[in-house]
């Protein structure tokens, strides 16, 4: 079966969505054992070296398995979706839920674990939130998603730390996109100053309730407006 020859360029991604097609479209359906590389690098027009990575690419997402010394086989037909990808996929209001479950707890735990160099820290991004008033709101959203990141690391959890650093792309573009469709900052340009020092107060003075508290209902209130568009 011929696949047909490739474009130059990029090899890997080309080979990679070829054989996925031939998966995902049933045409090698699961249990199928795939032709041998040097068999696919000749139908593609590519290197072994391409198809290698591209069978690698496969794996990873959950389509074939390689079977030490009897082949590469198709284990499914549905791609797994990685979690980067689904939070791109979910309603803005799903991220939301989940995320004021990881921040409230990630607040409250800065506030029992933080150090003299996270006070600093966060003290810092309060100013530069509090300066971000005076310019535009995609410099005022980096500012306010910056504020939130010390806060979570000042958790020191690297877990919660790496599970809030994949929400942040998503965030800072639909906190953007909240500002501008609602024209949040029309009437007060450093929209929520009062909730984040409140936050940032109760970290530093080591009140793990008032911590929570300050975040769920900030979340809480943005919440309230996506669920009213």
């Amino acid at each position: 079966m011929s696949l047909g020859a490739l474009r130059p360029s990029p090899l890997v991604e080309q080979a990679t969505t070829h054989l996925r097609e031939q998966i995902t479209s049933g045409e090698w359906a699961v249990g199928t054992r795939l032709p041998g590389e040097t068999t696919l690098a000749k139908s593609l027009g590519v290197g072994r070296s391409t198809v290698r990575e591209a069978l690698r690419a496969l794996a990873g997402a959950g389509l074939v398995q390689a079977r030490q010394g009897s082949g590469v086989f198709v284990i499914a037909t549905t791609p797994e979706e990685d979690w980067s990808t689904q939070l791109r996929q979910a309603a803005i209001t799903d991220v939301y839920e989940v995320r004021m479950l990881v921040e409230v707890e990630a607040a409250q735990l800065a506030a029992r674990r933080r150090t003299d160099e996270d006070v600093a820290a966060l003290g810092e991004a309060l100013t530069v939130r509090r300066s971000a008033g005076e310019a535009g709101n995609a410099a005022f959203v980096e500012a306010d998603i910056a504020l939130h990141e010390a806060v979570v690391a000042a958790a020191h959890n690297p877990v919660l730390t790496g599970l809030f650093t994949q929400f942040v792309p998503i965030l800072k573009q639909r906190l953007l996109d909240l500002i501008e469709l609602l024209d949040l900052r029309s009437g007060d340009a450093h929209h929520g100053e009062e909730g984040h020092t409140a936050l940032v107060t109760a970290v530093v003075e080591r009140d793990a309730e008032a911590a929570g508290a300050a975040l769920r209902e900030e979340l809480e209130g943005t919440l309230a407006l996506l669920r009213s568009l």
